[in-house]
């Protein structure tokens, strides 16, 4: 019993039949052809199992076999009537090959002959496999979403809904019995499912890049973790997702029972992933692999479908990105793809013709909408206001801190200010290594961590925004300043005077490590970290020149226009990370996408065309409404109100 149980079983056994009776998905005659192919061999997999030199040796397996061929009876009922090829008369041959226990060699002959009969009667090619390697990362979501349930989370076919099973879901991890099968028979299983059992189809469920994806996960579970590089013509998933392990090692010159580290070698080749690129070199490859389809659906090639799979799974890796950027472009293009795969099925034409233009056109247009982004001009003004905002403050409270101390002739304590800063320092570069590493470590739920961190940003930047705003007025900053150094210089302690140095550093380096990784994100990966690598360097250029001119010459820096600018530029930060960190868990699927088709696209504000990004965005106006309603109305007000009840207290 291989792959079964797959998915939610008990609500699918409601709500998909698993009698042989349920209906064909699909009239279209290519999608029948490759359901009654995929069923016979899967057939004949199984049979050769259960019957070794005419004896039962596996019940389950014979059974399976039996119910995959009626499977396929079924489903070759709805093809076309043919005299010619008759397969509904061959299965029932078939059928009764199995019936008397007939011998396994003969079955997969004859189910090899009827596949190969019917792909060239119909002109469809059976085995469709993506030229690049489906993704693992996404094949494990699609696997815990739908599949762990019954097999559990390793495979091992003891997931939380398996005990009430019958038959009960398989061991995925079962090297030895699964060795023979290959990530494409996988995905037969995955399409067409598994009658008798508790696994559905999922053909008409999921989309082939996440049929794909979690087939080739699945056929990892039976293996160790890998160990180095696949050899690099074994990195061509079209020919390898064909080859079952016991073919692979045969390539890898390995023993047949995986020893001497073959099982290491297998799993290499098997987890090896093609290398992200940016989303303009992905579109490039899409538009390629739609004119090699054209191609060679002009010269009745009948290759031309499985190219036409491989660029809707290449152009995949950027459908989410896009559809949160623009939803209507992501759906236009869907639809292309459906009728270039309806075109390349008709061969040359005006039809092939038209519909590649179309295609390529929007495939123009959308990577006009992935590369627009924030200037690199704009990247390095951020990444300059960051550091020197971030790095201006801490100056300040520590320089305040060693002023006092030179004041109160206690010189010689700056050191335990030097070691709280120092230790400051080394804690912000932790932290920045904590959250690259938490990242590194979930590359499943990036576009979720993504987001999160901006939406954080956004809080942060904010705050920080209206703290610099309330702070303008050089009496309110004055106050700030003492309060924090009065305590930790009068109070004697050396562990108070570096923990008031630790706290200023360290609050200032969170943010400056939180904002950056925020700006990186938003940068995308088109113009690198040149333009922020460059601010972050003339911004922290700009600190030492401060430093050095607030320390040696005592020059003093206007205080109320820098908290002024830097608030508002602050403020316009966290407008653009409200917007971008929104769109960022619209793309991981996090939040729910409304198109708006009135709004514009303006990737330098972080505006994007969706009532949910406007919503964020609304919210963080009328919040700095409300700051500088209260900044600068209501709480002066509501201070001199206080200053005259004491004033009169006073006199009273």
């Amino acid at each position: 019993m291989i792959f079964i149980g797959a998915g939610l079983p008990i609500l699918l056994s409601v709500l998909a039949p698993l009698q042989p009776q349920q209906t064909v998905p699909s009239q279209d005659p290519g999608a029948i052809v490759r359901r009654v192919a995929a069923s016979s061999i899967l057939a004949a997999q199984e049979y050769r199992i259960g019957v070794v030199d005419g004896q039962v040796v596996a019940p389950a397996e014979v059974e399976e076999a039996r119910l995959f061929l009626e499977e396929a009876r079924r489903s070759a009922g709805g093809l076309p009537p043919d005299p010619a090829s008759q397969p509904g008369a061959t299965l029932d041959s078939l059928l009764a090959l199995v019936k008397r226990l007939g011998p396994p060699e003969t079955l997969d002959a004859r189910v090899r002959d009827l596949a190969a009969g019917l792909s060239a009667r119909y002109g469809v090619p059976l085995d469709e496999l993506p030229a690049r390697p489906p993704d693992l990362v996404r094949g494990a979501e699609v696997y815990q979403a739908n599949c762990s349930g019954c097999h559990g989370d390793l495979g091992r076919g003891d997931g939380a809904m398996a005990a009430g099973l019958d038959p009960a879901p398989s061991n995925l991890a079962d090297w030895p019995a699964l060795r023979d099968q290959s990530p494409l028979d996988f995905y037969r299983r995955v399409n067409i499912g598994v009658v008798g059992t508790a696994m559905p189809a999922f053909e008409d469920r999921l989309p082939p890049r996440d049929r794909w994806a979690v087939a080739l996960y699945a056929s990892t579970l039976r293996l160790p973790p890998a160990s180095g590089e696949a050899p690099g013509e074994l990195k061509n998933f079209a020919a390898t997702g064909k080859m079952s392990d016991s073919e692979l090692l045969d390539s890898l010159g390995t023993a047949q029972d995986g020893s001497g580290g073959g099982l290491v070698w297998l799993s290499a080749v098997r987890s090896h992933q093609a290398q992200s690129t940016a989303a303009g070199d992905v579109l490039t490859q899409v538009r390629g692999e739609v004119d090699s389809a054209a191609a060679l659906a002009r010269i009745g090639d009948p290759g031309a479908g499985a190219m036409t799979l491989t660029a809707y799974m290449t152009f995949e890796q950027v459908e989410r990105e896009l559809r949160a950027k623009d939803a209507g472009l992501a759906a236009e293009l869907e639809g292309e793809f459906a009728a270039l795969r309806a075109a390349v099925a008709l061969g040359a034409g005006p039809d092939l013709d038209a519909v590649r233009l179309r295609l390529t056109e929007a495939l123009d247009r959308a990577a006009n909408a992935l590369g627009e982004g924030l200037s690199p001009v704009n990247l390095f003004i951020q990444s300059f206001v960051i550091m020197l905002r971030e790095g201006l403050e801490a100056i300040l409270i520590v320089g305040a801190l060693t002023a006092f101390l030179a004041k109160m002739g206690a010189a010689d304590r700056r050191r335990h200010v030097n070691a709280g800063v120092l230790a400051a320092i080394v804690a912000s570069l932790l932290t920045a290594l904590a959250l690259e590493t938490v990242f590194h470590l979930s590359p499943a739920h990036q576009e979720a961590l993504e987001g999160l961190t901006m939406v954080i940003a956004t809080a942060v930047l904010f705050y920080v925004s209206y703290w610099l705003l309330s702070k303008m007025e050089v009496v309110k900053w004055s106050h700030f300043v003492t309060s924090k150094v009065h305590h930790a210089v009068t109070s004697g302690s050396a562990l108070a005077l570096a923990s008031a140095a630790f706290l200023a550093v360290y609050r200032e380096g969170f943010e400056t490590v939180l904002f950056y990784k925020a700006l990186v994100i938003s940068s995308g990966p088109a113009l690198g970290l040149a333009p922020i690598a460059a601010g972050m360097l003339v911004g922290g250029l700009l600190l030492v020149a401060v430093y050095v001119a607030m320390n040696r010459f005592g020059v003093r820096l206007p205080l109320k226009p820098f908290f002024a600018v830097t608030s508002a530029f602050l403020y316009y930060m966290a407008f653009v990370f409200a917007g971008a960190g929104v769109a960022e868990l619209q793309a991981g699927g996090f939040v729910s996408l409304t198109p708006v088709s009135w709004a514009p696209r303006i990737p330098a504000l972080g505006i994007h065309p969706s009532a949910e990004t406007l919503a964020a965005q609304g919210v963080l106006i009328l919040l700095a409404l409300v700051a500088v309603v209260w900044t600068f109305a209501l709480e002066p007000r509501r201070a001199l109100a206080a200053e005259r009840r004491r004033a009169g207290e006073a006199v009273a």
